[in-house]
């Protein structure tokens, strides 16, 4: 065992301070990115310095030379200064940085702060499409849904074992969910705390795994569901269906279910809004006479609308109620057919409609 008091220069009733002082001193010392300095007797420092600062390990130290009080996370400090003591670390030399996460994972657990510990994956979201007709979207439509994804075991119940058999506990983490693993990072060397990958952190062990889903809780299948499209539905719009996306390892939590609508055009009626926009085409005579006229409603309906006197043909018709919902409107545009041949006869009436006409 290492004489801590040794390592740090200091007597056995040193204080607080000067156990810290001395700390501060041999780290710049020996830190390893300096000049001279030595990364063994680095460690051998930081170690020290976890147990002197700490009264509860530094009793027990002294009393039977070792720690037995989370002594295994001397190392979590290594290559940090828990002091706050600047080191000028170059990050440009090293190329891979992609365990920084867990890096900063061991430093806060060496503050003390422990991040809640995963056991079983939740599971996927997903994302599938339904299309429909511009009439379904107005009026709603119940639509089956039947999609691949994980589905729950029904063997086992989604536990991954058989419940008859039993569960023992991990004797590869002694049933604690978590081991404690030793990485060397550009920072030096941590001991960081990490699910059990014996268990998948639950600290227990199955008797005896499911045979139909190898312990995972769930296997591969289809899965059918019922969407409620409520009338008046948006091209593009999104409608989440909780709890019936993959299921979760071993009785986690189940994805969700995003179902993208889409609408297809139609040959008839242009959607802006909820309103709907319709050609309708219209003999000269019935509009300069104001005539009624029938209108196609989308669906199987239809409509009957009288054309105002002396309409602008550039203005639409509005149609009130008769749109995507009851709130909005049909809006009609004429276009209006007149008649290619006209005859001598016909020529001289609409002559002499014009002059009553200029006359009026």
């Amino acid at each position: 065992m290492n004489d801590y008091y040794k390592i740090l220069e200091v007597l056995r009733n040193a204080s607080t301070e000067e156990i810290k002082k001395a700390y501060r001193r041999l780290a710049h010392k020996y830190h390893p990115d300096k000049q001279g300095g030595d990364e063994k007797k680095f460690k051998e420092i930081n170690e020290a310095y976890q147990v002197l600062s700490d009264a509860k390990k530094r009793a027990e130290y002294d009393r039977f030379g070792k720690v037995f009080s989370d002594g295994s996370n001397y190392g979590a400090w290594s290559g940090v200064n828990p002091e706050g003591f600047n080191w000028d670390i170059n990050l440009g030399g090293f190329g891979d940085t992609s365990d920084l996460g867990e890096v900063f994972d061991a430093f806060f657990e060496g503050l003390g702060v422990k991040p809640k510990r995963k056991t079983y994956k939740r599971g996927s979201d997903l994302e599938i499409s339904v299309t429909v007709t511009l009439e379904e979207a107005k009026s709603g439509k119940r639509v089956n849904l039947e999609y691949q994804t994980h589905l729950i075991c029904n063997v086992c119940r989604g536990l991954g074992y058989d419940h008859v058999a039993g569960l023992k506990k991990c004797e590869y983490c002694g049933g604690r969910g978590e081991i404690r693993e030793s990485r060397n990072t550009f920072f030096g060397n941590f001991v960081q705390v990490v699910a059990c990958k014996h268990c998948s952190g639950f600290g227990q062990i199955p008797n005896k795994i499911c045979a139909a889903c190898k312990g995972e809780g769930r296997v591969s299948g289809t899965r059918n569901a019922v969407l409620e499209i409520r009338p008046g539905v948006d091209d593009g719009q999104i409608i989440k269906i909780k709890g019936i996306g993959e299921a979760g390892a071993r009785q986690a939590e189940s994805g969700d279910l995003y179902v993208r609508v889409r609408i297809l055009p139609h040959a008839k009626f242009e959607r802006k809004g909820n309103d709907l926009y319709t050609t309708v085409a219209a003999d000269i005579i019935d509009v300069l006479l104001g005539r009624k006229i029938k209108v196609h409603a989308l669906g199987d309906g239809k409509v009957e609308i009288t054309i105002p006197s002396q309409h602008n043909l550039n203005e639409e018709i509005r149609i009130k109620g008769e749109g995507m919902t009851s709130q909005n409107d049909l809006v009609v545009k004429l276009d209006i057919k007149i008649p290619k041949n006209i005859g001598a006869k016909a020529k001289k009436l609409l002559e002499e409609l014009e002059k009553l006409i200029k006359e009026e």
